[in-house]
């Protein structure tokens, strides 16, 4: 019974998280007729892709495209996601296994920076990418995102690191492997859970940001996709049939993304294990 309570409890919790996206989905298939009816229905009595046709097809703004959009944030997320694992791979490496000066400065202040509301960076960081002459292209996002992400990557990839025998980089010095060879066939498989997981945070904070793509980009053509999710309120009504479609294809990546890496994770956690 207790077993039976605890399995029904945890289905429960299932269906209360997955109902919102349940319903995004149902209302991008709905008419509009079905969507403002009074009586909402939770099954699309006559399900239309009219609304997926409408925003891929359109022209949300003149001359761009919902693709542009879609082709903008994924080029933040991707280089967010590759130079931040590069980095912050590099940076634990050094925190875990070497001892130098200011170490236990430099892992205060990576607690500090996650303390920092995002809203009180907005206007330093835009006079900063304005000097650098970055404002008003994708780089100036990249560098941002990276600058967010780094922190929790670097921390949380350091108690991966440090869980790393140092026994095993020895035996490998031993039988003759330079440091670059330790560090890839040693290292790094048995670190890669935890890159796994620091790169699904870094590619969802790229990836739904918001106030710092809408303060940073001024040229239509290369808004994000949250940005251009915010034209499809009107001033006076909503096109909540576009607005779902948008949001649903908006999710997919992330869900795509997270299924792809979370069987790398398990596969990485099984290897280390074996070579452990």
């Amino acid at each position: 019974m207790k077993k039976v309570a605890l399995n029904g409890a945890g289905l429960l919790v299932a269906l209360f998280a997955a109902f919102p996206v349940y319903w995004m989905i149902a209302t991008s298939l709905k008419p509009n007729r079905e969507i403002f009816s009074a009586t909402p229905q939770p099954v699309p009595a006559h399900p239309t892709l009219d609304h997926y046709r409408d925003i891929l097809t359109g022209n949300l703004i003149p001359g761009v495209t919902f693709a542009d959009f879609f082709l903008n944030s994924a080029i933040v997320a991707v280089a967010t996601v590759l130079l931040s694992g590069l980095v912050a791979l590099l940076a634990a490496t050094a925190v875990a296994r070497f001892r130098f000066r200011l170490r236990t400065s430099f892992l205060i202040m990576l607690l500090v920076v996650q303390m920092i509301p995002l809203e009180a960076l907005v206007i330093p960081l835009f006079l900063m990418i304005q000097r650098l002459g970055l404002y008003n292209t994708l780089p100036s996002l990249i560098l941002t995102y990276l600058g967010f992400s780094l922190p929790f990557a670097v921390w949380m990839l350091r108690g991966f690191v440090a869980a790393v025998p140092k026994e095993l980089e020895e035996a490998a010095a031993i039988d003759g492997a330079s440091r670059a060879q330790t560090f890839r066939r040693i290292l790094f498989p048995l670190v890669a859970p935890g890159l796994v997981a620091t790169s699904i945070f870094s590619f969802i904070t790229a990836w739904n940001e918001l106030i710092f793509a809408l303060t940073f980009i001024n040229d239509q053509d290369r808004y994000t996709l949250p940005v251009a999710m915010a034209f499809f309120n009107g001033r006076d009504d909503t096109a909540w049939g576009p607005v779902m479609a948008a949001s649903t294809l908006f999710t997919l990546p992330v869900i795509v993304f997270f299924l792809l890496v979370q069987r790398r994770m398990v596969s990485g956690l099984v290897a280390g294990a074996v070579k452990g």
